[in-house]
């Protein structure tokens, strides 16, 4: 099953892809209201947007980020080896971890925004990991059956203000950056921990990342499992998985995203997250 949030004639509803268009209806659960009830409530809701559900125009509606207000957005830094040596990095033996928060967060077609202390604003395709199922301690072996479905994120970084500190949380939070969708789809048509996945990052069509999720050094369930140990995880925790080689930060010249450009993520199975860049409002 395959969900998005959207807004039309500024009243926000629910889509489900079905029969290759989306159908949505205002008036029913969000995405983090259905995974909080769990049981059977997704699927509910699927049927129901099948039968009751009207066939949306794409162009006529404004994606939301799948999840408006997740409690948590768990962030993993330095998850893929050649991402680490080009940072300067060892390749880590615990996963860096760092929290988005939801002010930040836009959905698909929404300008990312840069802003007007800094030009050093940097593209970062991931997998993101929705949480179904919550818990404390969570083994590594029953570590999937506590994801419910997984989407796109591009975690652009405000590089300057992120290495203004010895934590990266600043530079990972400016309003307007946190791209996230379009849609979510339920873990069960993916591979188990949507694990060989192609992940492709594109600025203005040219490719700049293109890697596999297997490369991850700490795969989904590791990350359930390792997050688990200090954090009580709940059902629509977002989990951002982190990012591949081929950051703007690391090139030579350095590559930055400006005002007029695009930048796509597309990872097998899921979809494609793209955004227009623009200058944030004076």
């Amino acid at each position: 099953m395959k969900f998005a949030a959207y807004a039309l004639n500024g009243t926000e509803g629910l889509a489900a892809w079905i029969d290759d268009a989306w159908y949505g209806a205002a008036g029913l659960p969000g995405l983090e209201q259905l995974l909080m009830s769990g049981g059977t409530a997704l699927a509910d809701a699927h049927r129901r947007l099948r039968t009751e559900g009207q066939r949306l125009d794409e162009g006529a509606i404004r994606f939301l980020p799948p999840l408006r207000n997740p409690a948590k957005i768990i962030c993993v830094g330095l998850n893929y080896a050649d991402h680490s040596a080009e940072s300067g990095f060892a390749t880590p033996t615990y996963p860096a971890i760092f929290t988005r928060v939801a002010s930040s967060l836009i959905g698909h077609g929404a300008p990312i925004l840069r802003p007007r202390v800094s030009d050093q604003l940097d593209y970062e395709g991931e997998l993101v990991a929705v949480v179904g199922r919550g818990g404390r301690y969570i083994p590594k072996a029953s570590a999937l059956d506590h994801i419910a479905g997984y989407s796109i994120f591009n975690d652009a970084s405000v590089r300057d203000y992120q290495m203004k500190s010895t934590q990266w949380t600043i530079g990972k939070n400016f309003d307007g950056t946190g791209s996230f969708g379009p849609s979510f789809v339920t873990a069960d048509e993916l591979p188990p921990g949507a694990r060989g996945l192609r992940l492709q990052t594109r600025l203005n069509g040219k490719i700049v990342q293109d890697a596999s999720t297997t490369d991850m050094i700490f795969d989904v369930a590791s990350l359930v499992a390792i997050l688990s140990e200090a954090i009580t995880l709940a059902p629509g925790d977002v989990i951002v998985t982190g990012t591949p080689s081929g950051v703007g930060l690391a090139r030579k010249p350095q590559l930055w995203m400006r005002p007029g450009d695009t930048c796509e993520v597309e990872i097998e199975g899921l979809s494609i997250l793209s955004n227009p860049i623009a200058d944030e409002a004076r």
